[in-house]
């Protein structure tokens, strides 16, 4: 990446500051501004940029570059303006290019050719969406979904018949779970599988046009089979959701009897996907598809399973998907991650509007609204780096049975459910507020900026809709919490309760001596000195998420008892409290992940000014969420007015900083593919003071008309 005009570290000064002329003027003698506030030049740390980079590469570091090395390939990028037919053809192929490259096979047994390295699969895979986000959605779709599917929830028959031909792409394939009227309710859908035991099959139905399977990628198009997941009924028995391997098309492409479907067409984004909707009458599949690793039906139609409780298999099944979460909530933090890196560069070098001086405009990024757009933006994007490399190490432990109880399982599914709804939303507002950052710029889709936003729009309803998923963190937050109180009395509830919504701001760890130097702080200084207090910020934050949770507890305490209806309705009037505390939680999860990562960095500088983007990040949690904690007595208004001016002085610190910690995100000129971010602004911004100070030293400059007059 290019060196910019306005960065400032302790090697550089303002007599060295690059500037650019703003409009004409004839005042020669006129002080350029600098392009960053001055600092102690002696005294300002500075960022070691490779290591820093390093350390956010996380765990897979080197498959991750290997992945970045393969996504700068021209073959494996989008091309712009191509039509919907053009784009699918091309990501079909790159697919055929990831085969030959040996690029998708690392979670495979090792004795079909894999390597059974599960996070490092995915944390190679992640890296695809630099390239192109179809790309990275349809490779998911072929090997993180269809093929996983086959893995985990078959038996070695199934790997042995089935994996080879889905490895290779000779079978590309869908997953066929969502359907048009049921998305995230994946239990109630309507497919029915009904076993006949003459045959020794099953028959799969789509009986009402709800049932169909829709938005399946590899549907309209490409996929010859699909794993369909269906409610499986034998014996007049429903036995729930289970998943079943079907061929759908012949070797030309034709649907097989009583397949049909449609193309769902032009789509938001990811257009480079045949994304459509299939539909099944009288389907026959012989017995021995039916991946049974938790449910199996004998020839005379006896369902049995390993798993007893039906609702403990039905999440059972659908927990060995979790990937398709972990994926996204990395490959969202990486397109954020980008989209950063494009505004940032550029508002390090595009100059608007004079302010301190008649020569120069003043860089976009000297301007403190653009500071704020900006880097408490980047701060997020920073702790869900590490916090998505420790939701990797879970997920890993788990799948390659280092850890896989069902407490670790439910844990990392909580931790999905909880970090994949911040992680795209988060994506998605950063886009947006870069486009803006960037103006018109941003706006052409060769500054790649609207095309990753029209992409990445999906990212927050598939694999669950982010609601939904915060809402399953909730119902975990209350079981946990209720296991506390399982044979605890009204009234010990109550204590509890009160005590957090009360007196834990008073006599609680921590919060206890905040609460008591409120009134005896004089200044906002004094009270910033505490805010930027690492355990300080771990309370507040901590403080939050269990007094909410407490509080609907309390008010849930007896819906069990209720009528059926009564208990819904009760439910449903904290809905949106029990969403809001998963969300708190997940900013939890993250703001302890970014302290850990600070914990493991040992370079001085790196590590003081990570600290400033941590404190950022927690305080501008805070600041969010500023009304709760002052209605709960959390924090006094004096303290919250603290918060905000510590905020506005964490930005004056970073931004000198700015260009590095996007800079450390390792991103070449190949990656981004955005002419703003190549050093063209700061060219043009060159040509222009060159251009300007000729005139003036010719005395060629025209005069402006408000300074003839004066004359």
């Amino acid at each position: 990446m290019v060196d910019t005009a306005s960065r400032t570290t302790s090697e550089t000064s303002s007599d060295h500051a690059a500037t650019v002329p703003a409009t004409p003027s004839h005042d020669t003698d006129a002080t350029p501004i600098p392009g960053a506030p001055a600092a102690a030049a002696p005294r300002a740390p500075k960022v070691d940029v490779e290591a820093l980079g390093r350390q956010l590469l996380g765990t897979w570091a080197d498959l991750r570059l290997a992945a970045r090395e393969r996504a700068a390939h021209p073959d494996l990028q989008r091309i712009e303006g191509q039509s919907m037919a053009e784009h699918r053809d091309r990501v079909l192929k790159q697919l055929h290019i990831l085969v030959e490259q040996g690029a998708v096979h690392r979670a495979f047994p090792k004795e079909l050719g894999g390597e059974a390295d599960h996070g490092g699969n995915i944390a190679a895979f992640e890296e695809l969406v630099i390239a192109d986000p179809s790309l990275q959605i349809k490779s998911g779709v072929q090997w993180g979904l269809f093929g996983a599917a086959v893995l985990h929830l078959g038996t070695e028959d199934h790997h042995r018949r089935f994996l080879p031909d889905i490895m290779s792409l000779k079978v590309p394939g869908a997953f066929a779970m969502t359907e048009t009227g049921h998305g995230s309710d994946v239990a109630a859908i309507g497919t029915t599988a009904t076993y006949d035991e003459s045959t020794q099959e099953f028959v799969i139905d789509t009986p009402f046009r709800g049932a169909w399977k829709d938005y399946l990628g590899n549907a309209a198009l490409h996929g010859t089979a699909a794993v369909v997941f269906a409610q499986l009924i034998t014996k007049g028995v429903n036995h729930g959701v289970h998943a079943f391997y079907v061929p759908i098309r012949d070797e030309n492409g034709e649907f097989l009897p009583g397949v049909g479907g449609e193309d769902d067409g032009l789509k938001g984004g990811l257009n480079g996907i045949d994304n459509g909707r299939l539909h099944f009458t009288n389907v026959r599949v012989p017995r021995q598809d039916l991946l049974n690793r938790y449910g199996s039906v004998a020839e005379d139609g006896t369902y049995s399973s390993p798993i007893s409780s039906p609702g403990r298999r039905f999440f059972t099944m659908l927990g060995t998907l979790v990937q398709g979460r972990v994926s996204l909530d990395g490959a969202s933090t990486t397109a954020a991650a980008m989209a950063l890196a494009i505004a940032i560069t550029y508002g390090n070098q595009r100059r608007q509007f004079n302010a301190a001086s008649d020569v120069d405009e003043e860089v976009l990024l000297d301007y403190q609204r653009h500071q704020r757009r900006l880097l408490p933006k980047l701060a997020t994007t920073y702790a869900q780096f590490f916090a998505h490399d420790e939701f990797l190490l879970k997920f890993d432990a788990v799948f390659s049975g280092k850890a896989d109880t069902d407490d670790d399982r439910q844990d990392l599914e909580t931790m999905a459910a909880a970090l994949k709804p911040l992680s795209t939303w988060h994506a998605l507002d950063t886009l947006q507020e870069a486009r803006e950052a960037t103006g018109g710029a941003g706006f052409l889709a060769e500054n790649r900026i609207v095309g990753l936003r029209q992409d990445l729009d999906i990212y927050a309803t598939f694999e669950g809709d982010n609601n939904v998923l915060l809402q399953l963190v909730a119902k975990r937050l209350l079981t946990d919490f209720s296991k506390q109180f399982a044979k605890a009395d009204a009234g010990a509830l109550a204590r509890y309760v009160v005590a957090q919504t009360a007196e834990r701001a008073y006599h609680g760890t921590g919060l206890r001596r905040l609460a008591q130097t409120i009134a005896d702080f004089g200044s906002t200084a004094r009270s910033v000195t505490e805010l930027r207090d690492e355990e300080t910020q771990r309370e507040l934050l901590t403080d939050r998420v269990e007094t909410m949770i407490s509080e609907i507890a309390g008010r849930l305490r007896d819906a069990r008892k209720l009528p059926k209806a009564e208990a819904a309705a009760a439910f449903n009037r904290n809905q949106n409290e029990l969403i809001e505390a998963a969300r708190a939680h997940g900013e939890l999860l993250q703001w302890e992940a970014f302290t850990r990562g600070l914990e493991r960095t040992t370079d001085p500088g790196t590590k003081q000014v990570l600290t400033w983007v941590r404190d950022l990040f927690g305080l501008g949690l805070i600041e969010k969420h500023l009304a709760w904690y002052l209605m709960h007595g959390r924090l006094s208004p004096q303290r919250a007015q603290a918060v905000t001016a510590y905020i506005d002085r964490l930005l004056e610190r970073l931004r000198p900083h700015a260009q590095d910690l996007v800079d450390a995100f390792g991103f070449k000129p190949e990656h981004l593919r955005a002419k703003i971010a190549s050093g063209a602004e700061l060219e043009r911004q060159e040509e222009a003071r060159a251009y300007y100070a000729a005139q003036r030293a010719a005395g060629t400059l025209p005069v402006p008309e408000k300074s003839a007059k004066q004359r």
